[in-house]
């Protein structure tokens, strides 16, 4: 593993578990950057190469947020000499993280095997729609798309709604971010064992079916799905739900076990209804709903926050995310920081704690190329080399 010198040494009690672990990321937008922000904030110096033209073109709010603690260059993979360049970073490399589509790489003569025949220790992790082989393989997508096709939109909204659309990216951030992580890590922990590493194929699509676990089971007991909005975890029963309160905001109850529905009746006042817990059918669950509809929606949020407060009742309000990051919680957590004084969005910290360990900023995110020279010394290129390359435009 290559070990790069850190611009803020580690105080003595931090120990980034990634640190001497180099990655170089050729992807874009968010799920690789996501991934890869995550092994950068967990002590990996992270490399993050853009070509000399639009190079990572997410909005710059984007690109603070997800870029801190990396490195950038700017290189032009059409020219020989930026393949040279890859070459030689690709040989002391731990991973390799693209995002391009299926023989994308290869044409560019920086595929799997030719960079593997250099560095046969190289993690080389490609994350694409629909993965590397498969009828789809060559189709474009995005979230929407990969949602769509792996049978999760079609859990997610209400009873006789069209499938209702996240701001949560989920096949991006499930089935492209934290799975890529999951793989490339589990390779990288291997190639340290044999000296082999290994071509770790993600496709997001495999990702959202892969971890559709609730309908899943359910299509296992009952031959079929059922409608969005009416599983067990859906909204179907009224002891699991979100309900409106009376200044349209809303109360998640998430009184699933009796014991959890008990404390909740008593908290309401209503002992009579701790027996209907689990109506029996449609109808009775029905009319347990419209019950709760009415209770809750005769108060405010700031009412139920007040009451449920402490009563360990699985009673949570709805926040927005602007009043999750000043919650009380999350920041005795340290999970959030807030916006530099430059603008920008505020930073939420890597949400892995272990000992040993903190979490900090020890760059901010980077401009494009800002280190180009920099990790080009690094690789073994003297001034004159570096010059060159800067006046043919393969490096920007």
């Amino acid at each position: 593993m290559t070990m790069t010198p850190d611009p803020k040494p580690p105080r003595a009690t931090d120990f980034p578990p990634l640190a001497g672990v180099r990655v170089l990321d050729l992807t874009r937008l968010l799920p690789g950057p996501v991934c890869t922000m995550h092994l950068a904030d967990l002590g990996a110096d992270v490399i993050k190469i853009e070509d000399t033209d639009a190079g990572d073109y997410a909005a710059p709010a984007l690109r603070a947020l997800l870029h801190r603690n990396k490195r950038a260059l700017s290189l032009d993979l059409k020219q020989p000499e930026g393949v040279a360049v890859l070459h030689a970073l690709a040989r002391s490399a731990d991973v390799l993280i693209e995002s391009f589509r299926p023989g994308v790489m290869d044409r560019l003569g920086v595929g799997y095997e030719a960079l593997s025949s250099l560095n046969p220790k190289l993690v080389y992790c490609s994350i694409t729609g629909y993965g590397q082989t498969g009828p789809y393989r060559d189709e474009p997508g995005h979230d929407l798309n990969y949602c769509a096709m792996a049978g999760v939109s079609d859990q997610v909204g209400r009873e006789g709604d069209a499938p209702a659309l996240s701001n949560i990216p989920m096949a991006d951030l499930i089935g492209g971010s934290l799975t890529s992580a999951m793989g490339l890590l589990a390779a990288l922990f291997d190639a340290g064992r044999t000296g082999r590493g290994r071509h770790v194929d993600i496709a997001m699509a495999d990702g959202m079916l892969a971890h559709a676990v609730v309908p899943m089971v359910t299509l296992a007991a009952r031959g079929q799905t059922r409608p969005a909005g009416t599983d067990r975890l859906s909204g179907g029963q009224p002891c699991y739900s979100v309900y409106a309160t009376r200044d349209d905001r809303h109360l998640a109850v998430g009184a699933l076990e009796r014991k959890f529905w008990d404390r909740f009746c008593e908290v309401i006042g209503r002992l009579d209804l701790q027996a209907r817990h689990q109506p029996a059918d449609a109808a009775a669950s029905d009319a347990l709903r419209a019950e709760l509809t009415e209770i809750i929606g005769s108060q405010t949020l700031a009412h139920w926050q007040q009451t449920f407060d402490g009563t360990g009742a699985c009673v949570t309000p709805v926040l927005r995310l602007e009043e999750a990051l000043q919650d009380p919680h999350f920041r005795a957590r340290g999970l959030v920081a807030d916006a530099p004084a430059g603008g920008g969005p505020a930073t939420v910290a890597c949400p892995v704690k272990m000992s040993g360990y903190s979490f900090s900023v020890r760059r901010p995110a980077p401009q494009a190329g800002q280190h180009n020279a920099e990790i080009l010394a690094e690789a073994g290129y003297g001034a004159d080399a570096i010059a060159a390359l800067e006046r043919q435009g393969v490096v920007g």
